[in-house]
């Protein structure tokens, strides 16, 4: 029985069982519908959201139907302080990703409301028209989530133990992969800094089970500061995960998509022995939000692919 590994990028999120229904639906009401379930395919969500925000989302109807288009879509990152680096490479890190969303200084951003953003803006949040209480809210969770992953810095949540974030993070996924009720094709499907940890787990982590497809969608993958973190383990001319991919990658992008624009393409950056191996396809998500999940889980170009994949 063919089955789907899902796992979610960053913010916070509904709960974990919430949360697959909610992807489920996603593709079922799709321009072109997957309804996982009718064609007999199983799946999963790998969820990490409960290791650095304190209890989930209430509000699921923030990531569906209407409000998907809204500022309160991505209100549920809350108030994540921003990560305190302990050595320069990591200081160089946040500063270098930083500057990929805003050229706005922590000054600026600290005023009720910061100076008109230029004709021609920079960096990928200021492109987007919403308030900049909202979109600050993103960019400490975007800074703090990548960082700590990546730094597999040691967490803890009021009244829990500590916890190393990519040390869990990794064996979650590790285990949601070999899981005794899993079946080919098995294809895993990642969101936003949810395509690092899948990544991250399947080239450079030598226990992680193998898989039949990959797809990444609103991916950070295709930044430097994101694939100077990857090594060693990852190289542009050998930077697909052939020993654990064993078909094919597609990778799905926005241009307008703030955690993606910059860079949205990985073919170029994640060859197979020099040759490009990844399938990338541009699309086009509605509203004012482009980064949201379901919306890429509903373009008829994902559904596709999927589709293919799974062999439904």
């Amino acid at each position: 029985m063919p089955h789907v590994t899902f796992i979610h990028g960053i913010s916070n999120k509904p709960p974990a069982d919430d949360l697959l229904r909610i992807w489920r639906n996603a593709l079922a009401n799709a321009t072109e519908p997957l309804p996982l379930g009718d064609l007999g395919v199983t799946s999963s969500m790998v969820y990490w959201a409960d290791l650095l925000y304190e209890k989930p989302e209430e509000d699921s109807s923030a990531y569906e139907g209407v409000l998907e288009n809204t500022a309160e879509a991505i209100d549920g990152a809350g108030d994540a302080p921003l990560p305190v680096p302990r050595t320069p490479q990591e200081a160089a890190f946040l500063k270098g990703l930083r500057a990929r969303l805003t050229t706005l200084s922590d000054k600026d951003l600290a005023t009720t409301e910061p100076p008109p953003v230029p004709a021609e803006p920079q960096g990928a949040l200021e492109r987007v028209p919403l308030p900049w209480f909202i979109k600050k809210r993103f960019l400490n969770a975007h800074l703090r989530d990548v960082h700590h992953y990546l730094f597999d810095v040691e967490f803890a949540l009021p009244g829990k133990p500590p916890v190393r974030i990519q040390r869990t993070i990794r064996q979650r996924f590790v285990e949601a992969l070999g899981a005794i009720n899993v079946s080919s094709p098995h294809i895993v499907v990642s969101h936003s800094m949810g395509t690092v940890i899948a990544y991250d787990c399947l080239k450079r982590v030598g226990d992680c089970p193998p898989v039949d497809g990959l797809i990444t969608i609103g991916s950070p993958l295709g930044l430097d500061e994101i694939q100077d973190q990857l090594q060693p383990g990852w190289t542009r001319d050998d930077g697909f995960p052939h020993e654990k991919v064993r078909g094919d990658w597609a990778n799905l992008f926005d241009r307008l998509d703030p955690v993606c624009g910059f860079d949205p393409k990985l073919a170029n950056d994640y060859r197979k022995s020099g040759v490009a191996a990844i399938e990338d396809l541009a699309v086009q998500n509605d509203g004012t939000w482009r980064h949201s999940a379901t919306k890429y889980l509903r373009q008829a170009s994902f559904c596709a692919t999927l589709r293919r994949m799974l062999g439904v």
